[in-house]
């Protein structure tokens, strides 16, 4: 193998695989990222088993080849070097990097012992915007659980509900729904959190449209010169709408930034208590205020006026509140629950493409 790139794409490449390179993983050869030329283009890939990245750049090929390198040490390589053209030669498992400056080697693995690459051949496939899937993205994954012991709850939940696409996470002590965009396609799907962390990072910069395409087992999201492959999570999603009140006895709307301050604040009284504060909703003086107490160091109440309708109160866990407002789109949010025992619905009055649903904590 031998070829040239240019440090920057090399760098950009490397830096989107490497974070699934495993070094902590049974495998050892894991930690490294495969480099294999593909016609006149480099591809560089790494996966877990779970998650696979391949990220295809321009190059000008001499001799084709293959190398395992390890990932880390590859990538602060690469982003230490100036920019310009970067030379890569093969010389049985050493890669020898050379600029006009550096000349460097790199002690690599036969590309034969790195696992196969998942792939999809045939399944359906349809597009998304990536503006469209990097929004629902940053507003739903935040509520996917980390507890590995009901893998259901660790991922994002896909799918068609009258002809429009919805994109869904919950930890059971929350949950954040978005809906996507219009669908014909009949979609049901359960995709790792984790992947669509990594997913989230590719879409971050790119205008692009998003391909996927997914069977039974797993899925594929094009973007650009990116490829993501990912494991779907076996099992059914609990039917969350019934979660969902229709109707509510107490609701109030308010200045999303006020909320915002007055939640921070309060939050800073609540951090013994595991970020437990008290929504009190006063149509009298129609507006919101949340109380904390911290037994060893003082007291917080702070207001917000908004409109208020019905009077309430309601204990929930501040870093959730934050979490969802961060997420919300608009100047004002509506909060509304029935009783202090029953969910709480934070969502924008205006925009009704998503919700985020707080479970209540006992006062």
């Amino acid at each position: 193998m031998k070829l040239q790139v240019t440090q920057e794409n090399l760098h950009k490449a490397l830096s989107s695989v490497g974070r699934v390179a495993n070094s902590r993983g049974t495998l050892p050869i894991l930690s490294n990222v495969l480099l294999k030329t593909i016609g006149n283009r480099l591809s560089i890939a790494a996966t877990n088993l779970d998650i696979a990245i391949t990220h295809f750049i321009g190059s000008k090929v001499a001799d084709e080849g293959a190398i395992t390198v390890p990932a880390r040490l590859m990538n602060d390589f690469v982003a230490s070097l100036p920019s310009g053209t970067i030379t890569l030669e093969l010389d049985d498992t050493k890669l020898k990097i050379s600029t006009d400056q550096y000349q460097s080697v790199i002690n690599g693995t036969n590309a034969e012992e790195y696992p196969v690459m998942p792939a999809i051949s045939e399944g359906t496939q349809w597009t998304i915007p990536s503006n469209v899937l990097r929004g629902g993205l940053q507003q739903v994954l935040m509520a996917a659980s980390s507890d590995e012991s009901r893998p259901v709850l660790t991922g994002a939940y896909l799918h068609t509900h009258n002809k429009k696409l919805y994109m869904v996470a919950t930890d059971s002590y929350r949950l954040a729904e978005k809906v996507l965009m219009p669908t014909p396609t009949d979609i049901d799907l359960l995709i790792p959190a984790s992947a669509l962390q990594d997913l989230l990072r590719i879409v971050a910069d790119t205008e692009d449209e998003v391909s996927v395409t997914h069977d039974e087992q797993q899925i594929l999201f094009r973007v650009g010169d990116v490829e993501l492959v990912a494991r779907l999570i076996e099992g059914t999603y609990p039917d969350y709408r019934k979660l969902i009140p229709k109707d509510f006895a107490q609701s109030g709307v308010v200045q999303k930034a006020e909320f915002i301050n007055i939640t921070k604040v309060s939050s800073l009284f609540a951090r013994e208590s595991a970020g437990s504060v008290t929504l009190h909703l006063d149509p009298e003086k129609q507006a919101i205020s949340i109380r904390s107490v911290a037994s060893q160091l003082g007291e917080n109440t702070a207001h917000a006026s908004g409109k208020i309708t019905g009077e309430g109160v309601i204990t929930l866990n501040s870093r959730y509140i934050l979490d969802a407002l961060h997420a919300m789109v608009g100047e004002e949010v509506r909060i509304a629950f029935n009783g202090k025992l029953e969910p709480c619905v934070l969502n924008s009055p205006k925009q009704g493409d998503y919700l985020h649903v707080i479970m209540p904590l006992k006062s």
